[in-house]
């Protein structure tokens, strides 16, 4: 009965959270196309490229997913369970909650540790590949797209106008031309044609603008802005072809080790060699900056403007000139001084918020994790006391705790960059919340509480006398 008894438990739970982690990723997708969607519209990507920087997208979510997927699945199954009063027939024959828990649990350990290794060895990689790609695509220029009585200037050195197209036959009307290639000349080339089409080259590379019936212009003065009258020649064409070059729209892949010191690009190890490296820097600069502020404000005077140069430099030895030259010197040494110390401290705040950037997302490795088994002994419990399945009431839930527990995480997570915090306690912030109510749910759940029911809060409240004459 042991072992049947896990294994029912173990089903009850595995589906529900199938299911909601998949849903949860899907909605965290969604959130990334809408705001990337300006980047990746018109620009004529192929499909394999979209769904490569999807991939690599849902790869950098599935740690964030996977705590939501856990929490609301647990509270689905434990609701499903309370309502059909498998839970009271589990505990009638004397097992406690948390042993009704445990297969559950297992599996939870398991997914937390899988993803601490998923976050510390895969994440880097998607995340190196997600950056680079979306670096090539936000980069690159938009597919040429030719709107009605519009000037497009996406081609280089190129002004193109049409008064309108033909969408059947690709038929391009009154067609106007710019070309200002040449520097710091004008629009001094000007193509006008009745009528053109446009196609590509067999290799893809080209542009080929067929044009018929049409003039050309071109000034040949060698600088037009100097002189008022200057000639120009005029061609008359029945057909003319022009080619542009197409490879600026064509997608190029960076090299993806001039992104791989990105604090998102390493793993756990990697983040505290690089923030250990760079406290070791922080510390050199200020053990440079006291060297420099030390000889700074030992100011002593010059031999030269010394009377008895052998002697301690003191005011009584010298003569008006001499010291008002020593308090000149010494006043442009406090004001260096004042400014190197506001750029060091400047700087040591920066090289601060860096090495916290990577510090914070070391420990965001640990804390993402440990999320899984927090919010599962918030759902499992709370799922049994609310006494509801489905995708009803545990949604609603699951959404609030997960709210809380992002929001204090995000915030602790700033005020950690910021150096408000330690690292430690901003990374940690929502488990000073979440763990407290996980503990309170688990005790409540275990003894039956009725925590929801609004009957037991009016019972209690007609205890007290004021209350009870109201009521009454």
């Amino acid at each position: 009965m042991f072992n049947k008894l896990s294994i029912l438990t173990f089903r009850a739970f595995f589906g529900p959270f199938l299911a909601t982690f998949f849903l949860t990723l899907f909605i965290l997708v969604m959130q990334f196309v809408w705001k990337y969607i300006d980047d990746l519209m018109g620009k004529g990507l192929e499909f394999t490229v979209v769904a490569e920087l999807l991939l690599y997208a849902t790869a950098n979510l599935v740690t964030l997913a996977l705590p939501l997927g856990i929490l609301l699945a647990s509270i689905m199954t434990f609701g499903n369970m309370a309502e059909k009063y498998e839970l009271v027939a589990l505990k009638s024959s004397g097992l406690s909650l948390f042993r009704i828990m445990r297969p559950m649990l297992i599996l939870v350990c398991i997914l937390t540790l899988s993803a601490f290794l998923f976050s510390n060895y895969a994440s880097p990689v998607a995340n190196l590949k997600f950056k680079t790609l979306l670096w090539d695509v936000t980069e690159q220029k938009p597919a040429l797209e030719l709107k009605d009585n519009i000037f497009y200037n996406g081609i280089e050195g190129y002004s193109i106008r049409v008064k309108s197209k033909d969408n059947e036959t690709g038929q391009l009307n009154d067609v106007l031309i710019y070309d200002h290639r040449e520097e710091n000349k004008g629009n001094t080339y000007v193509i006008r044609a009745e009528y053109g089409f446009m196609s590509k080259s067999a290799n893809g590379q080209l542009l080929l603008l067929t044009l018929y019936n049409g003039d050309s212009y071109e000034e040949v003065a060698k600088n037009p802005r100097m002189v008022s009258n200057f000639p120009h020649v005029r061609n008359n064409f029945k057909k003319q072809i022009i080619s542009f070059d197409l490879s600026g729209f064509n997608l190029t892949r960076s090299d993806e080790n001039l992104f791989k010191q990105g604090y998102q690009m390493l793993n756990y190890r990697q983040l505290e060699h690089v923030a250990d490296s760079l406290d070791q820097v922080k510390e050199r600069k200020i053990e440079s900056y006291l060297g420099y502020l030390e000889r700074s404000i030992c100011l002593t005077a010059d031999s030269a403007v010394l009377k008895e140069p052998t002697s301690p430099a003191t005011f009584g030895h010298l003569y008006d000139s001499d010291v008002n030259n020593i308090i000149i010197m010494a006043q442009n040494q406090i004001r260096n001084a004042k400014a190197y110390a506001q750029r060091t401290d400047y700087e040591d705040e920066t090289r601060q918020k860096t090495i916290n950037r990577y510090r914070v997302e070391k420990t965001r490795k640990v804390s993402l994790s440990l999320a899984c088994i927090i919010l599962f002994f918030i759902g499992g419990p709370l799922g049994a006391i609310i006494k509801k399945g489905g995708m009803g009431m545990p949604v609603v839930f699951a959404v609030i705790f997960f709210l809380v527990f992002h929001v204090l995480s995000m915030s602790g997570e700033k005020m950690a960059i910021a150096n408000v915090v330690s690292v430690h306690t901003g990374m940690f912030l929502s488990y000073f919340v979440l763990v407290p109510i996980a503990i309170f749910v688990t005790i409540k759940a275990n003894q039956d509480s009725a925590l929801f029911d609004a009957a037991s809060y009016q019972k209690l409240l007609s205890k007290i006398p004021l209350i009870k004459k109201t009521v009454k």
